[in-house]
């Protein structure tokens, strides 16, 4: 496969495109920002809003929607992943995730029973409790979206915007995984491992936001590696170029498909060049696989490059991802 047509299914992968509407929507929800009654720090973009209601802690809160084409295909999976992809935007903060909250709309009690034991899984995984929500029964759509609430310290915040030029790329994810069988699209590393295989991947970020060692980060999300790459690079206005090579990937996984998977822990992160070996240093540790894959510039592009060639993928000055961060 040529770097060229690789760019291209990255630009053109569903799980890029269907974030493009998201400015749209929270250009106009921005105004209401106006009216909170604590600190807002960051709001729409960030992979868990930031807020500030006093104390040596923020409060994290964020929401996901399960991708309908995964709760059809897979209830159980689905339900097990909106615990997971909630949790992840806790940790890539520094954070300890607290609660959730879910909203189901289900036509099907067998269906819904399925998504249930889920999210019961996913809730013995990571040590969270569902404490409410809201069911929309006989309902002729089927949607599910969880709420996750979070804390983290205020001197060991993560954030996505904060990229500048001369940082180092990293990509951590954990390779001890397997395609799921009924959903190509997710690379699938927690459901069958204990919780404290699990946990310790989580403390890893956690540790890394403590030594104030990343620059920026976001966990791989629908759009995949370099697509998640992307909006990082687009809210922090800079720009960036990724050697494809040096991508951290299974053996026998093509390219192509890799970088658009959902990985169950996978993050996208920036650090300066002095704490970069720290960082791949602690993820080690805990057996993630991470790699300096390239490094950020001021060109508001991103880039990939291999031995040969080097395709632009997306220029910020005219492409739109997520859009501003708030």
């Amino acid at each position: 496969m040529s770097l060229e047509s690789l760019a291209e299914s990255i630009r053109s992968f569903e799980g890029v495109t269907r974030k493009k509407p998201i400015f749209d929507i929270t250009r106009s929800l921005s105004q209401t920002l106006d009216f909170s009654r604590i600190g807002v720090v960051r709001s729409f973009g960030e992979d868990s809003a930031i807020l500030d209601f006093g104390g040596e802690d923020y409060l994290l809160a964020a929401t996901d929607g399960i991708w309908h084409k995964l709760l059809l295909a897979a209830p159980e999976f689905a339900g097990y992943c909106s615990v997971l992809v909630n949790v992840n935007d806790v940790v890539v903060k520094g954070g300890v995730p607290l609660a959730l909250l879910d909203m189901l709309s289900i036509g099907d009690m067998d269906l819904a029973q399925k998504i249930m034991a889920g999210i019961v899984l996913g809730c013995k995984k990571f040590g969270v409790p569902v404490v409410g929500g809201h069911l929309h029964p006989f309902s002729p759509t089927y949607s599910l979206s969880v709420t996750v609430l979070g804390r983290v310290p205020k001197n060991a915040v993560i954030y996505s915007d904060t990229a500048e030029p001369g940082d180092v790329i990293i990509a951590a994810v954990d390779l001890k995984g397997k395609v799921h069988e009924e959903f190509t699209l997710a690379w699938d590393s927690t459901s069958w491992k204990n919780p404290e295989y699990v946990e310790e991947k989580c403390e890893a970020m956690r540790n890394i936001a403590r030594k104030r060692l990343a620059s920026a980060a976001k966990d791989i999300s629908n759009p995949g590696l370099v697509g998640t790459l992307g909006m990082l690079l687009e809210a922090s206005q800079v720009g960036g170029s990724v050697n494809v090579l040096s991508i951290p990937k299974p053996a026998d996984m093509d390219l192509k498909q890799w970088v658009r998977m959902y990985p169950g822990f996978g993050v996208v992160m920036t650090s300066k060049p002095n704490k970069a070996s720290k960082c791949l240093e602690i993820f080690s540790g805990v057996g993630v696989s991470a790699e300096i894959i390239g490094e950020v510039d001021a060109s508001k592009r991103l880039f990939i490059t291999d031995e040969n060639d080097t395709f632009e993928v997306f220029n910020f000055e005219k492409d739109r991802l997520s859009g501003k961060i708030w």
